[in-house]
């Protein structure tokens, strides 16, 4: 039994024309979603633009998350190049009662296995209280996660090395853990990372997919024929012919034009590919009762 497990969003972060951070609109947008389907979400991961935002509106979001309905649904991404301030954030979100962390190593320098395991020990001797979900994503970092970097960890702190994001795809097929949380990060693994004994996922994508997500995931363990996986598995693809965070706020503003704001360097999609987005993407999601997502409003609109 792991100790975490089902359909994480990576939640996206909603930002004002003037570039802060709308607290009430992102803790809203996360609540959303859970409502939608997912067991819970990743705030402040890569889909948030985490590395964008300030320390301070990370901490008055927090603040506020604290008070959420569904507080102990939340995964919080405190991941930091700096290894104190990554501490302090973890410090400050123990404080008002959140302890499950999603944290990648810090990115643009070049290090190896033995000096993760060095920045998550030093982590876990300041904060012995913490969960940590290890953020296995080299594309943004620059470092993967070896499986013997993995084992190492989880042998040294077990009790609070309890999972693992995997973005890169080299661990989840192959990483054997008891009690050990195995989230690949695209709902294309989603199904199949379930058949090999994975804990489900945690992804950007479950912004649009959340109710899709949940059928696949539910399907599985209650051993019903599976309807909705092709079609999961298509809405992703449709996402990864961009960047995500882009495609993402480009599909939501068709509903709210809050989700126009962006943080530099990041932008939404140009008008050629917002229309085939938008053209893609509905026909593969028009079949299926969405609730409260977003396409719902989408196709009354059609």
């Amino acid at each position: 039994m792991t100790k975490i497990s089902g359909i994480f969003a990576a939640t996206m972060s909603v930002i004002n024309p003037d570039l802060s951070l709308n607290i009430e609109k992102t803790i809203d947008h996360a609540e959303n979603l859970i409502d939608q389907g997912c067991h819970g979400t990743a705030v402040f991961g890569s889909t948030g633009q985490a590395q964008l935002i300030s320390i301070s509106e990370k901490i008055k979001l927090l603040n506020q998350l604290s008070k959420s309905k569904y507080k102990d649904k939340h995964l919080i991404g405190t991941g930091l190049n700096s290894l104190t301030e990554t501490i302090n954030l973890i410090r400050i979100a123990s404080s008002l009662n959140f302890d499950k962390f999603l944290i990648m190593p810090p990115a643009y320098y070049k290090y190896g296995d033995a000096e993760v395991i060095e920045f998550y020990k030093k982590i876990v001797v300041a904060v012995p209280e913490c969960k940590i979900i290890l953020y296995n994503f080299e594309k943004l970092s620059g470092y993967k996660f070896s499986i013997n970097c993995v084992n190492e960890l989880v042998k040294r702190f077990p009790e609070q090395i309890i999972g693992v994001k995997d973005s890169s795809y080299n661990l989840y097929e192959n990483l054997k853990l008891k009690n050990f949380s195995i989230f690949p990060g695209s709902e294309l693994k989603l199904l199949s990372g379930l058949e090999l004994g994975c804990s489900g996922v945690i992804t950007a994508t479950c912004n649009v997919t959340a109710e899709l997500s949940r059928k696949v995931y539910d399907d599985f363990f209650s051993g019903t024929k599976q309807s909705n996986n092709k079609k999961l598995c298509d809405v992703r693809a449709i996402f990864d012919k961009y960047n995500l965070i882009s495609g993402l706020h480009t599909f939501y503003s068709q509903d709210n034009k809050i989700y126009q704001n962006v943080l530099p360097p990041l932008s939404i999609l140009n008008q050629n590919d917002k229309k085939d987005l938008m053209a893609v993407s509905y026909t593969h999601l028009r079949a299926h009762e969405t609730g409260r997502n977003i396409v719902c409003r989408l196709l009354l609109e059609k």
